[in-house]
């Protein structure tokens, strides 16, 4: 029998979630966002989802829908972003210190700060086929075993069971190499109520399951994290315009990206390009100049 996913109340601890990635690669929070938050952002991103045609091949699904671009579509996604479960993984595991350069006779250490990586929605009708098991690692050309790059979460805005298309596991594959391909059988579904969530690893391989049901849908709301020197899957500068993500708080925007990533990655203008956000009390003069 292949590997169960374990499933942590709402009052584990963010090291309690960290120990289950580090040893199976996934874990489910349960109760990791309220019903009434889900309401919320399902009827802001309702008219998007209406509108957005069938996907097209077996990976992205001939029977599912996606929307991206959460944030500009949802004001409240904004609580989801810092849901504590996730977020707190992610920094403890994307941010583990590290030691890798020198300059001059000093030797360089740091920690990664964390960055939105992508947010959409998957809407898995009844009908559909499985995807095929992949890791989502393996946009940033990732080699395995290695550091992470990315921790993910599907939140399951309705309940998830193997019928109706679960998100398919393999736990403990973000430790093999990268010769071992992934098989079915070793995949288990991440059966959840409507408001927990599946946390994994960027190189733990999974993939949408199949819709076997005459009538239910399966809503997922994704967010996904990344080390902030890396570049995003889905380019946030565009996808949420400036004037959105200045009604935002300090700490989403500027896990948007508007920050500088230590030592020097993103600046604008030799600042800290949230700057930019703030209005132009904090812009040097040069940079007021190139403005106007």
């Amino acid at each position: 029998m292949p590997a169960q996913l374990t499933t942590l109340p709402y009052s584990a601890t963010v090291d309690d979630v960290v120990e289950v990635l580090d040893h199976d690669g996934g874990v489910i929070v349960k109760d990791a966002v309220s019903g009434e938050l889900i309401d919320r952002v399902f009827n802001e991103i309702k008219p998007f989802l209406d509108l957005t045609p069938w996907g097209e091949g077996d990976f992205m699904g001939t029977k599912t829908r996606r929307t991206s671009s959460i944030l500009s579509k949802s004001p409240s996604y904004a609580e989801v972003v810092v849901s504590p479960h996730l977020l707190g993984a992610a920094e403890s595991i994307l941010g583990r210190e590290t030691a890798y350069s020198w300059v001059g006779g000093q030797r360089l250490e740091s920690k990664s700060k964390v960055q939105i990586s992508c947010t959409s929605a998957i809407y898995i009708f009844p009908g559909e086929t499985a995807q095929p098991l992949h890791r989502d690692d393996f946009l940033h050309h990732r080699v395995h075993p290695g550091p992470e790059s990315q921790v993910q979460a599907l939140f399951a805005a309705t309940n998830y069971h193997a019928r109706n298309g679960a998100t398919m596991v393999i736990p403990g594959s973000h430790r093999w190499d990268d010769d071992r391909a992934p098989k079915v059988e070793e995949a288990v579904p991440a059966e959840m109520t409507r408001g927990s969530c599946l946390i994994h690893l960027g190189s733990t391989y999974h993939g949408g399951g199949a819709n076997v049901t005459e009538d239910e849908p399966r809503l997922a709301m994704v967010l996904a994290f990344a080390r902030a020197y890396l570049r995003q899957e889905e380019n946030q500068y565009l996808a949420v315009p400036k004037d959105q993500v200045q009604r935002y708080p300090e700490r989403v925007q500027r896990l948007l990206g508007w920050d500088i990533s230590e030592p020097y990655c993103g600046w604008w203008e030799l600042e800290d390009p949230h700057v930019l956000l703030e209005g132009e009390k904090s812009v040097t003069v040069a940079a007021k100049d190139l403005l106007g």
